[in-house]
């Protein structure tokens, strides 16, 4: 039998007990396939009385209630709309049969047998739960009225946008451009892959860049990346970064933080006193225009003066502005960072909003982030993936450069699509009404004898007074907010909602303040090239025909309806990716995110008028902090790994301040993910390896060894519970105490978050540190790569040490604080209303059960395809915990077929392949979580089942071992409809190898990718409309 190649691992387990199902080896095509017909006229018929049932049964339950209702015991006054029901998958009905099919007949013996006694909870958590969905949003309204929306004129990087309504209904609350995830299977993700293509181009045009990257957190992370790019550029030998006197404080705040670590010593001031004479400056950075408003008119001077001395120059800028200013890269700059937040995404108390980063081409393949590059299919058909050479820094692992794994993808293509729906010229008369209202405003103020320092800005104006929080007091009670930029000046920054009335009201307020009789009135505004005279910009922008097609909204939402149709999400299906938690992101969670209250707030309001989000943010740390066991929580990280690098910077400042300055190692397990050495190697620490056994857990040996041999420099050890390989270890208590035992604290990555809530605590089982993905765990959805929020618990020693910030205090200790690691105080604040409503809606019972149902429908999957696929870790009992590996090696030799493969193969059979060859070679790693309903598990399991049995035909020499339907897959609709099939498998066999098929598939639009192409002809940019030859009109070439 050739099925009978030696697993790598096999073990008597629970998922193998039973009768092996028989195989098709011996069988002919032709038997085999009768054999599939009966079995598929057997499940149709099953379907059909499936159905049957149901009809039948939904009227004897309605009377089955209807008989209660008027029964002596009175009507049920039960809510309809309870939310755990809605969440979760699987009934008791069918949970009882998963159950039964695992040898269980409860839920509690099998999590009995799957969560190691020693770590469970042993109660119920302390969680409020609101009864239903209907009463959750009439609190959470409440307390979103406790915030105030006043008209902000603070600018400091965050401005007010109108999003048009097209893409506020169509891509911000459409599921199909929300729930992706990352790109990683690019023939089913065309349509964000073009987006974020679009995006890319957007970025190079305004900055006059060749090369941008598809998004990063934000500009003052952008801004640290730049200067990561400049150390490392120079190895380390520059150890100076200079940082002008106009960069915004939350810039120059998270640059410090960075920079520590690596000893770069961080200089600010003014650009014209900067001596470059030692070399030893690696990189400076510009504000153009600068935070108080400035347009620097000697900027061309100051970045020839930074790159003849051979550092690398790098300005921040606003893309609105630079649609009528000079493009730094024209200036001559190397790189351009900053935030394309007002290109159509709302303020939201600071987040989430996409950071960009364009570079010289010398640079691109330093550049951090995704970048998504143009590249072909196997049929040489135009396709988009993301660029390997630049994909993700952190494979590189600890000699990564950066830990970004995540991006902020819905945010870019929200920007993207405002770009595209106003097109160049409408960009551009927004910047120049927006400029003409900031001159006819400083007119009004000189007009009342007040001083206007700068005569060259863009939007905002500095304003020379006598009190300025008088000022700010008086704007406040006209429910406006203006910026206090020092106890003698302000700033107001005008934006693309401003009207001529706000400005005749912001001088009213500057006469009430300074003995004015009257405000003057109000001046003609001025044109930008008036303004900015050599720094006008002339060059054309946005010239593709993509960015001049779609200026009417029925052709703009046709194009965005065409992209999603490209894009598999959780609307098309079950996206099984391990580690990664692709659970349902519920519309009831997802509402509040576009309340006025929620998403127009700046994130630098008076704390009066942030009431409302000050009472959630607390309430949802305290929640966290119950459901973790932690003492303290931080928000503010906008990611999962930004989150590991806080954890990581408060263990190292906590060490720091016992004097324990040399403990600088940070054992990690051969298992991690690759952003585990990556953030460690950011916060300065050495990274020492740590060894697992043949079952995939940590080698508890090797890991006495490695921390013994560091007793005197151990620093942490970062360790995923759940393991990575999908098994809840035993040992974890001991592990804990081994790091402890040496000095060193625990850092507990909690990605695999979704097995515990509810069941067991990190902070009660020996972790010091964990970060949380609400992106995963707590329902926030993907977005197609981002936005996340990857916030920080702590126990009780290191929470002096979470993040600060220089603008917003975070209740932390500004004395032994480690700074902020994200631009606004909160992180991405707009997003946390998904997870406070979650965690307020399921309440105690539901988390536990969305654990138990998760961990279930992993074990069951798992039994179900053994004897098909070999599962490769599992626990002392023989369970795998909320994810499962399944190896896939011994298909190499039998057939000829790898990983690769049958990922590419599922899109054939309407499905998202699992995590491939991580955390082992030659592997996947499936995901199901507890939203996905048992008929869904069982359709998976049904294609992985049929894709097992081509493989044994290709075995049997049944199917060609080279022009098989693995091996080309996937299939697109122009492939099987062409006129020519040459292929040695059936044309019904490519498309529509399991009958249902037929009713419902989502289909791949392009073959499969030519890596090795892409890398080879790197394209980053919307391609010109020669590249595609004759025969394509501009529109069609535009979207590929």
């Amino acid at each position: 039998d050739a099925r009978a190649v030696p697993p790598r691992h096999r073990r008597d387990t629970a998922l193998s007990r039973g009768t092996r199902p028989r195989s098709f080896l011996a069988m002919s095509l032709f038997a085999r396939a009768a054999v599939a017909r009966s079995a598929m006229r057997s499940l149709a018929a099953t379907r059909v009385a499936q159905v049957a049932i149901r009809v039948v049964a939904a009227p004897l339950r309605s009377r089955s209630l209807l008989s209660k209702r008027f029964s002596s015991t009175g009507p049920s006054l039960a809510r309809s709309d309870t939310f755990p029901k809605r969440h979760l998958g699987s009934n008791e009905a069918e949970q009882q049969e998963m159950l039964r099919a695992l040898g269980y007949n409860s839920m509690s013996e099998l999590i009995d047998a799957v969560v190691p006694k020693g770590i469970r909870l042993g109660r119920s958590l302390n969680i409020r739960q609101v009864p239903s969905e209907s009463e959750y949003l009439a609190e959470l309204r409440k307390v979103a009225s406790q915030n105030k929306v006043f008209k902000s004129f603070i600018g400091q990087g965050y401005h007010n946008t109108i999003v048009p309504n097209v893409i506020l209904r169509n891509v911000i609350e459409n599921p199909a451009w929300y729930t992706p995830y990352t790109p990683y299977q690019a023939e089913i993700a065309q349509g964000r892959l073009q987006s974020l293509l679009n995006y890319q181009t957007m970025v190079a045009d305004l900055t006059g860049m060749p090369v941008s990257n598809a998004s990063l957190l934000d500009e003052a992370t952008a801004a640290a990346e730049a200067m990561a790019v400049a150390f490392n550029a120079h190895r380390g030998k520059r150890t100076k970064f200079f940082v002008a006197d106009g960069v915004h404080p939350q810039s120059l705040a998270l640059i410090r933080t960075r920079a520590e670590p690596f000893g770069i010593e961080v200089v600010t001031g003014s650009p014209d006193a900067l001596d470059y004479s030692a070399g030893d400056v690696c990189g400076a950075l510009l504000q153009y225009p600068g935070t108080d408003g400035l347009v620097d008119p000697h900027i061309e001077r100051h970045i020839a003066a930074c790159k003849d001395a051979g550092a690398y120059c790098v300005v921040a800028s606003d893309p609105l502005a630079l649609t009528v200013l000079r493009p730094p890269g024209e200036l001559g700059a190397d790189m351009c960072v900053g935030t394309t937040q007002r290109f159509g995404v709302p303020l939201g108390f600071g987040g989430p909003h996409a950071g960009f980063f364009a570079c010289a081409d010398k640079l691109k393949r330093s550049i951090p982030g995704r970048i998504i590059g143009v590249s072909r299919d196997a049929q040489g058909r135009p396709a988009l993936r993301m660029a390997l050479q630049a994909r993700e820094q952190h494979i590189r692992r600890d000699k990564a450069t950066s830990n970004i794994c995540t991006a902020q993808a819905l945010l870019a293509n929200v920007s993207a699509f405002y770009a595209m729906y106003h097109g160049p010229h409408g960009l551009r008369d927004i910047a120049e009404r927006v400029h003409g209202l900031s001159t006819m405003f400083a007119d009004g103020a000189r007009a009342l004898g007040l001083t206007v320092p700068h005569d060259t800005f863009f939007d905002t104006v500095r304003v020379q007074v006598s009190a300025a929080a008088a000022v700010a007091v008086a704007a406040e009670a006209r429910e406006m907010n203006v910026r206090v930029l020092a106890s003698d000046a302000i700033c107001v920054s005008m934006d693309e909602t401003t009207a001529a009335a706000d400005v005749a009201a912001l001088l009213e307020v500057l006469a009430e303040t300074h003995g004015a009789a009257a405000a003057p009135p109000l001046g003609a505004p001025r044109a930008a090239h008036d303004t900015f005279g050599a720094l006008a910009r002339e060059s054309e922008f946005l010239t593709h025909p993509v960015f001049n097609s779609y200026q009417t909204e029925t052709d703009m939402m046709r194009y965005m309806y065409e992209l999603q149709t490209r894009d598999y999400g959780l609307a098309n299906g079950m996206i099984p990716l391990g580690s990664c938690t692709m659970k349902l992101n519920a519309a009831t969670e997802m509402i509040p995110v576009t309340w006025p209250e929620f998403n127009s707030i700046h994130p630098f309001a008076p704390a009066s008028q942030t009431q409302g989000y000050t009472r959630m943010i607390r309430e949802l740390e305290s929640d966290l902090c119950e459901i973790t066991g932690f003492d303290a929580v931080s928000l503010q990280p906008n990611s999962g790994a930004n989150g590991e690098y806080a954890g990581l910077m408060a263990i190292r400042a906590y060490h720091k301040s016992r004097g324990d300055t040399k403990r600088n190692v940070c054992l990690i397990p051969l298992s991690a993910h690759g952003t585990n050495p990556a953030s460690a190697a950011m916060a300065g620490m050495k990274v020492a390896p740590v060894k697992c056994d043949d079952d995939g857990n940590v080698d508890l040996d090797d890991l006495r060894a490695r921390a013994a041999e560091h007793k005197d420099a151990l620093a942490a050890l970062m360790i995923t519970y759940p393991s990575t390989h999908g098994v809840f270890e035993e040992t974890i208590q001991s592990v804990c105490d081994i790091v402890h035992e040496n000095g060193g604290q625990v850092y507990l990555d909690g990605a695999n978050m979704n097995a515990q809530v509810g069941l067991c605590r990190p902070g009660d089982f020996g972790a010091d540190v964990c970060h949380l993905n609400l992106h995963k765990t707590f329902c926030i959805p993907h977005g197609g790569g981002g936005p996340g929020v990857g916030p920080i618990g702590v126990k009780s020693q290191l929470a002096p040490f979470l993040p600060s910030h220089p603008v917003v205090p975070c209740g932390t200790d500004e004395t032994t604080a480690i700074g902020p690691v994200a631009a606004a105080p909160f992180g991405s604040a707009s997003i946390l209303p998904i997870s406070y409503g979650y965690i307020r809606m399921m309440g105690a019972d539901g988390l536990r059960a969305a654990s138990e149902l998760a961990i279930l429908n992993a074990n069951y999957m798992a039994k179900r395809l053994h004897g098909y696929f070999d599962v490769m870790f599992t626990g002392t009992t023989g369970h795998v915990a909320h994810e499962f590996i399944l190896d896939l090696s011994p298909f190499k030799k039998l057939a000829d077929v790898t990983e690769f493969d049958i990922a590419k193969r599922l899109q054939d059979y309407g499905f998202h392949a699992p995590t491939m060859s991580w955390p082992v070679r030659s592997t996947v790693m499936a995901e199901p979580t507890e939203s996905e309903s048992k008929a869904e598990l069982d359709r998976f399991c049904d294609a992985l089942i049929a894709i097992r049995g081509e493989i044994d035909a290709i075995a049997r020499g049944d199917l060609d071992r080279e022009d098989n339907p693995l091996r080309n897959a996937p299939h697109t609709l122009e492939d099987v409809t062409a006129t020519e099939w040459t292929h040695a498998y059936p044309r019904e066999l490519a498309a529509f190898p399991i009958p249902s098929l037929r009713a419902r598939k989502h289909w791949p639009t392009v073959g499969r990718l030519d890596d090795v192409f892409g890398d080879r002809n790197v394209v980053c940019t919307c391609p010109p409309m020669e590249s595609y030859g004759e025969g394509f009109e501009a529109r069609d070439a535009a979207t590929m």
